[in-house]
């Protein structure tokens, strides 16, 4: 599928990949992986499990480097740069298996988010700064939809708004990148579309790539489609090529839509 050139006056991507490869023993995870993601372009990475999707995703945040390629983010190259200072730079992630901290509050876990990217550490007294982080606490927690939980603890909460919450700590870091890991995952209807029009109202300074198995959800967030298969990029379009692409159709659209 061809893709239509950029304006030159467009701005150079957030986030690039050249040559990206990830191999695990003698299996071949990511494979030679090319992508140009733009300031404030919502991007889908789609694909049928093991894809290579969240292989990927693990290589851009850097929780662990590429065999081969390289990772620029942000103007910089961060091929052999660890997690932590690529999120010093203003990438967040979440994660398809939950990292909350269900004994603490919906606020504490927010507070401790924000804490941590801005370089502090907890202290019996508190100071000025934490009060200004207590109070972007709240606010993310109102962006999610969580300000009336503030004081729950975490393990209270439903499916769906630990989901949300995962969102909010991401936030909590104001990024300029948020990569989000299949953020619908065992949420019921009501659930995704909740959560479908949180990731819509998101700020449109935030970028942000979404690895998600749910279609609908996935096609309605990203306007642009990455599609993966056996660790390669296959295919790239709009949500409406990617509709109407039969290779997409027989990868995966057909099995998980029944055929269509």
């Amino acid at each position: 599928m061809s893709v239509a050139p950029r304006p030159l006056e467009s701005p150079e991507p957030i986030l690039q990949l050249r040559g990206v490869g990830r191999r695990f023993g003698g299996v071949l995870a990511v494979d030679a992986v090319d992508l140009d993601v733009y300031p404030g372009e919502r991007r889908g990475l789609l694909g049928p499990n093991g894809a290579g999707k969240t292989t990927l995703f693990n290589v851009v945040s850097g929780e662990f480097p590429p065999t081969t390629g390289r990772v620029l983010l942000f103007g910089h190259d961060v091929t052999i740069l660890p997690a932590r200072r690529r999120a010093k730079l203003g990438l967040a992630r979440t994660f398809q298996k939950s990292r909350l901290l269900l004994g603490l509050t919906v606020e504490d876990n927010l507070y401790l988010a924000a804490l941590g990217i801005d370089g502090g550490s907890l202290r019996p007294l508190r100071t000025g700064r934490d009060a200004r982080l207590r109070e972007q606490a709240r606010e993310v927690a109102e962006r999610v939809y969580l300000a009336d939980a503030l004081a729950t603890p975490v393990g209270a909460l439903s499916h769906g708004e630990q989901r949300q919450l995962e969102v909010g700590m991401a936030l909590a870091a104001r990024p300029k990148l948020m990569l989000l890991d299949e953020p619908a995952s065992g949420l019921s209807r009501g659930e995704r579309a909740a959560l479908t029009e949180l990731l819509l109202a998101l700020p449109s300074e935030v970028t942000l790539v979404l690895i998600e198995h749910d279609m609908d959800v996935a096609l309605r967030v990203a306007e642009r489609i990455t599609m993966m298969h056996d660790g390669r990029v296959i295919v790239e379009g709009t949500p409406e090529e990617i509709r109407a692409n039969q290779l997409v159709h027989d990868l995966y659209l057909g099995r998980t839509h029944g055929g269509e």
